[in-house]
């Protein structure tokens, strides 16, 4: 089983999905691999997803097949640091993860419609790797827009939408637009919310049964 991780927006939890993920995944006994196609942002003391990814989920197989320093989109990045962007090689990363692996997560860098190459989006690159998707949400004002729009765009592409997960969800709240974003969602897509992580919540084990 793999997928591809993107989100509606960025700081949505994809990375925070991706890791405990992972490590529901090692646990059950699945040799299990996660790629970073393009990370930018990395400067001295600063994690890199994968780095996170490995740190949490101990025995997990990661790569990045570009990493930048300058924090911005993948193409203004690449264009900063002077990094050429080759969508083979990031096929030629996930074919050697995937061919060892049970399980291999992708992760994406911002939302759907983020640039990559001057031609090229980050629903590009999901419909490059021919990949099914995990959809991250927040839970606050602005989802549901973001959240029917990517399920709108990822239809368009004709990619395969495994489902929605809401991130960051508050422990305790009174507010109705929280409190309605999975009924709204639901009501105005044909796709299914597969869970809601709630704040600091490391148990990820009903997510990750569900994706299997």
């Amino acid at each position: 089983m793999n997928f591809f991780v993107t989100g509606t927006d960025t700081d949505v939890g994809k990375s925070y999905i991706c890791k405990h993920l992972a490590k529901e995944y090692v646990n059950m006994g699945k040799k299990t691999s996660y790629l970073k196609p393009f990370q930018s942002g990395i400067e001295k003391n600063i994690d890199s997803d994968a780095t996170q990814v490995k740190k949490t989920a101990q025995g997990v197989v990661t790569k990045s097949s570009y990493v930048t320093n300058t924090p911005a989109t993948p193409l203004i990045s690449s264009e900063i640091d002077g990094v050429e962007y080759d969508l083979k090689k990031v096929k030629t990363d996930y074919d050697e993860l995937s061919n060892n692996s049970d399980i291999t997560i992708v992760e994406g860098s911002g939302g759907l419609y983020v640039p990559v190459k001057k031609d090229i989006l980050m629903i590009d690159v999901i419909k490059y790797l021919n990949l099914p998707v995990l959809l991250v949400a927040r839970p606050n004002l602005g989802t549901i827009n973001h959240t029917l729009m990517s399920v709108k765009c990822l239809k368009g592409k004709g990619i395969k939408i495994l489902g929605i997960v809401i991130s960051n969800y508050p422990s305790e709240t009174s507010d109705p637009v929280i409190l309605r974003a999975k009924e709204m969602i639901e009501g105005f897509c044909d796709i299914k919310i597969l869970d809601i992580i709630h704040k600091n919540q490391t148990d990820l084990k009903n997510l990750a049964q569900k994706l299997l």
